[in-house]
């Protein structure tokens, strides 16, 4: 099917846009969205988590890195799972990861198997959201995913903060489970497909794995995650010599179009999440507000962001994806430059704003770029290999905001 000539807002194949129309929107972002505040849920109450396990504060937030990796890992894996056996099949397997990882996060009281519940909440929420964004089918549809989930994961923080102090903590890292309402409607939408041909490289896919794990261990142990990091790459690099059409396709790393878009998403994504964990410790600290004042200021900073990436993603066919990377990239630089030297808290909420604008603004433009630079069959691994650089920056940001904030 032929591109728009801008490349972004390109569509699907017409498989994937026929299932996109049958399925309503609101079913694929009730499905997706949840999980970005479960994501997001422990920003302002890791100190009532370390507490509870008994452990430092930057001990516990490996939570969220745990979550964030597992959801770095699972995506492409579940991405990969769709592309073989169907939707049906990995919105049952989603589920009961979600299922279960939260009855870990529920019942365990220690941090470690605590940390095992929020990775299988993770890679249960990336597999829901694989079928989301394969269905999605064009980038305004896409975009009201990637807004709600922006939504979503603004309200997370004010609403981990609220369900900590009248439930639990335990109750505030469990509000993903809601996206399992969408399961059996989505499900009705789909329809079965036969597996795809040939052995899944599983080789493959545990280097991905390691690679991934090891570039979001290099701002905790710089030294030996780099080497883990050239070794996984030297050997990946090998393997996709030997199986080019494998776990990572050779062709899309000669795509330029799918190259970038990734980068990008990974670059915005990872300066989301860091200023989302940062900044309301450096208001605490530079301006003296209150945590309650700054949730609450933090919570109507990223719904505008959110809102404002929406708006954004609609016009993005018409502005073209030069223009469209240039305003993102723009933004972006100024976020940063903001909460760098920035000591009015008004000032650090408009970079926290402008950070979720820039971060959902390219999942949505970016994610249609790199999925339509591909052959059709091979779209749903091209959004898993997306997805995953979009996650590799939820999983760097915290760790990152740990490092440079919180010690």
């Amino acid at each position: 099917m032929p591109k728009t000539p801008t490349g972004t807002g390109a569509r699907t194949d017409a498989t994937t846009e026929q299932s996109s129309r049958q399925v309503p929107i609101f079913w694929l972002a009730l499905l997706a969205t949840p999980v970005a505040a479960g994501a997001n849920a422990p920003v302002l109450i890791l100190d009532d988590m370390s507490r509870s396990l008994k452990v430092e504060t930057s001990t516990a937030a490996w939570m969220a890195t745990a979550f964030a990796w597992a959801m770095t890992v699972g995506t492409p894996l579940l991405a990969t799972l769709l592309r073989r056996r169907g939707a049906r099949v990995v919105l049952r397997v989603a589920a009961g990861l979600l299922l279960g990882g939260t009855a870990l996060v529920a019942a365990s009281p220690w941090l470690a198997l605590s940390m095992v519940g929020r990775a299988g909440q993770a890679a249960g929420g990336a597999g829901l959201i694989a079928v989301a964004m394969t269905l999605a089918g064009n980038t305004r549809r896409m975009g009201v995913i990637t807004a709600g989930f922006g939504m979503l994961g603004a309200v997370g923080p004010l609403l981990g903060e609220r369900l900590t102090d009248a439930v639990s903590w335990r109750a505030a890292l469990a509000v993903s489970v809601v996206a399992v309402l969408a399961v059996p409607i989505v499900g009705r939408y789909v329809k079965e497909v036969p597996a795809a041909a040939g052995r899944f490289d599983t080789r493959g896919a545990l280097l991905v794995a390691a690679l991934a794990t090891s570039v979001i261990l290099l701002p905790s142990y710089p030294l030996p995650a780099l080497a883990a990091s050239v070794a996984s790459a030297a050997l990946l690099t090998a393997h996709m010599r030997h199986r080019p059409d494998g776990f990572v396709p050779t062709a899309f790393l000669r795509t330029p179009v799918f190259r970038t878009a990734t980068l990008l998403a990974m670059t915005l994504s990872t300066s989301y999440f860091l200023l989302l964990f940062a900044i309301p410790q450096l208001i605490v600290e530079r301006a003296g507000w209150q945590t309650g004042a700054v949730a609450t200021g933090q919570l109507l900073a990223l719904l505008t962001g959110s809102a404002l990436a929406l708006a954004f993603a609609a016009t993005a066919a018409r502005l073209g994806r030069t223009r469209v990377r240039m305003a993102l990239l723009t933004i972006w630089v100024l976020a940063v430059m903001t909460a760098v030297l920035a000591h009015n808290a008004l000032m650090l909420l408009v970079a926290a704003g402008a950070a979720v604008f820039c971060s959902t603004g390219a999942n949505a433009t970016q994610s249609v770029d790199a999925s339509s630079a591909v052959p059709a069959a091979q779209r749903p691994t091209a959004i898993g290999l997306f997805t995953l650089g979009y996650q590799m920056g939820g999983a760097l940001g915290p760790t990152l905001a740990t490092l440079l904030v919180f010690n």
